[in-house]
C-alpha cells in the first residue's frame, strides 16, 4: 500500500511539473494557479467543512442558551422559594413581636397591680398597728376603770366616799374632836375640817 501511494504521488508531481513546463512559467498563470490553490472550490470539501463548523457553532450556542435558561430557571425557582421562606419568617417575627409587646404590657400591668397591692398591704398594716395600739389603750383604760370601780365598791362598803381625788370616811357615831382624830389616825388618815360647800354637799 505504501509503495502504491508513493507511486501515485510521483505521478501527480510529474503532472504538475509537465503543466509548468507547458505554461512556460507565465506569472499571470502562476498567480491564478496560486489563487485556485488558496480558494477552495465551492463544489469541493471546503464548503462542507464550513457548514460543519457553522452547525457545530450553532449547536454550541443553542446548548449554551439552554444551559443559561436552565440556570436562570433554577435561580428563579430558588429565589421564589427563598422569598417565600423570608416572608414566612417575617410573618413569624411580626407575630412574635406582637406577642412580646402583649406580654410586656401584661407584665407592666401586673407590676402596677402588684405595686397597688403592696401599697394597700402597707396601709392595712399601718391601720392594723393603729387598731392594735387603740385596742391596747382601750384595754388599759378598761382595766383602770374596772380597778377604780372595784376600789369604789370597796370604799362604799367601808363607808368611804371618793371625791376630787380625795377619800372621805363618814362616821355614823358622834365623837369628840379628840376621839375622831384618834380614830382617823388609827385608819391612817387625818381629821380635816370641810369648808367647801361642794364637799359638804357630797357628805350630806
Amino acid at each position: 500500500m505504501l509503495q502504491r501511494s508513493s507511486e501515485q504521488m510521483e505521478i501527480v508531481v510529474d503532472i504538475y511539473e509537465s503543466a509548468d513546463a507547458v505554461r512556460g512559467h507565465d506569472p499571470d498563470l502562476e498567480s491564478q494557479d496560486t489563487r485556485k490553490d488558496l480558494d477552495p472550490d465551492p463544489h469541493t470539501g471546503g464548503d462542507t467543512a464550513w457548514s460543519r463548523c457553522y452547525r457545530v457553532t450553532a449547536v454550541c450556542v443553542v446548548l449554551l442558551c439552554v444551559l443559561l435558561l436552565t440556570a436562570v430557571t433554577v435561580l428563579w425557582i430558588k429565589f421564589i422559594i427563598l422569598n417565600t421562606k423570608n416572608n414566612q419568617l417575617q410573618t413569624i417575627y411580626n407575630n412574635l413581636t406582637i406577642e412580646r409587646d402583649q406580654l410586656q404590657t401584661s407584665y407592666n400591668n401586673l407590676t402596677i397591680e402588684r405595686h397597688q397591692l403592696q401599697t394597700s398591704y402597707n396601709n392595712l398594716t399601718v391601720e392594723r398597728y393603729q387598731l392594735q395600739t387603740s385596742y391596747k389603750t382601750l384595754t388599759i383604760e378598761r382595766d383602770q376603770l374596772q380597778k377604780g370601780r372595784e376600789e369604789l365598791q370597796k370604799l362604799s362598803k367601808q363607808r368611804l366616799i371618793y371625791f376630787s381625788s380625795s377619800v372621805y370616811y363618814i362616821s355614823t357615831v358622834n365623837k369628840s374632836w379628840t376621839e375622831s382624830r384618834k380614830d382617823c389616825s388609827g385608819r391612817g388618815a387625818d381629821l380635816v375640817i370641810i369648808n367647801s360647800k361642794e364637799e359638804q354637799g357630797v357628805h350630806q
